[in-house]
């Protein structure tokens, strides 16, 4: 009797640890990466320059992708900014970048090399353009800036984009009107500081560091542009059309500011693939922006306003497969 219990026992132990086996395999299947891998390879993403946000935000999401696609590795490469990030995807020189959408928008309808393959992965935060000029100066609006030396970005750099559509807007030439300085976010505030520029333009997510950095040690303000400034350049068309007039909340730079909103104007940043690029590369690359935006967005503040809900629109850019494929995947 004893013997068939001990037998009863065995087969019940032994069919218990087939149980917890195939549980423990289940597990292991649920959490482990067996099935098929992630994307792998070295990919190239086009940035901005070294004190401006596009840099920033580059960083972090290379630190975020080699978490979720540890087989992928992602290159950084500075840039002047907008338009040469859209340059160099469209002619293959990089694999991803971030790009205002006015500058995409000017490349398309210019016809530039390779603009039929450009394609948008997300919508990703605005860019705040700021107008900024010592706190003694005289100019309180852009038409004064008339005769001025303006630092306003350098050549195929989005700040320089909409900087022309501004100062065109308030009835100034940027390269007759006012004295053009052709530098970046870099060295704007130093030159406005030593009293080699008047004022500087610069379009970017807030708060951007270098523009924080300055208020807090000089005496600066920042210019107006009006809602019938920005009716002007409505009337532009073209990639104008993609300028909203916004409000830089008080907070954003409260030394500078002192305590009240800017009128001013803003353009979404898109995150621009080329068509052909590999759609779960693509997927997963989309899929990464979304899910790290709050941790981005513990550095750059700008990356909390990434939404689900408004990524989807990349226009003036279809949307990449992949990306369609991940929004597809989460919509309830």
């Amino acid at each position: 009797m004893f013997q068939a219990l001990s037998r009863i026992g065995r087969r019940r132990a032994l069919q218990g640890s087939a149980t917890a086996f195939v549980a423990f395999g289940l597990l292991l299947w649920w959490l482990l990466p067996l099935g098929k891998s992630s994307p792998g390879g070295t990919v190239s993403f086009s940035t901005g320059s070294a004190s401006g946000v596009y840099q920033l935000y580059g960083t972090l999401l290379q630190e975020a992708l080699a978490k979720d696609m540890p087989r992928l590795k992602v290159e950084l490469e500075g840039s002047v900014g907008s338009q040469q990030n859209v340059q160099r995807v469209a002619t293959g020189q990089a694999d991803f970048t971030i790009a205002a959408a006015d500058a995409v928008a000017k490349y398309k309808r210019e016809g530039g090399r390779g603009a039929e393959l450009l394609r948008g992965c997300a919508r990703l935060y605005d860019d705040y353009v700021h107008v900024i000029v010592p706190q003694s100066s005289p100019v309180e609006t852009i038409a004064e800036l008339k005769g001025k030396r303006v630092a306003v970005g350098p050549r195929g750099s989005g700040v320089r984009l909409i900087a022309e559509h501004v100062l065109e807007a308030a009835g100034l030439d940027l390269d007759k009107d006012i004295q053009p300085v052709s530098v970046g976010i870099g060295e704007m505030p130093e030159l406005l500081e030593s009293k080699k520029i008047d004022a500087f333009f610069w379009s970017g997510g807030l708060p951007t560091k270098a523009v924080s950095d300055l208020s807090n040690r000089s005496d600066i303000r920042l210019l107006q542009i009006t809602p019938d400034l920005v009716e002007e350049l409505h009337r532009q068309g073209q990639e104008a059309k993609y300028y909203r007039s916004a409000v830089m909340p008080a907070d954003a730079y409260p030394r500078a500011q002192s305590g009240e909103s800017v009128q001013t104007v803003a353009v979404a940043n898109l995150l621009v693939t080329r068509a052909g690029t590999d759609t779960e590369l693509t997927e997963g690359m989309t899929r990464t922006v979304i899910h790290s935006r709050d941790r981005i967005g513990e550095e750059v503040h700008a990356a909390q306003r990434v939404d689900l809900r408004t990524a989807i629109y990349t226009d003036p850019l279809d949307l990449d497969e992949g990306a369609s494929r991940y929004y597809r995947s989460v919509k309830p």
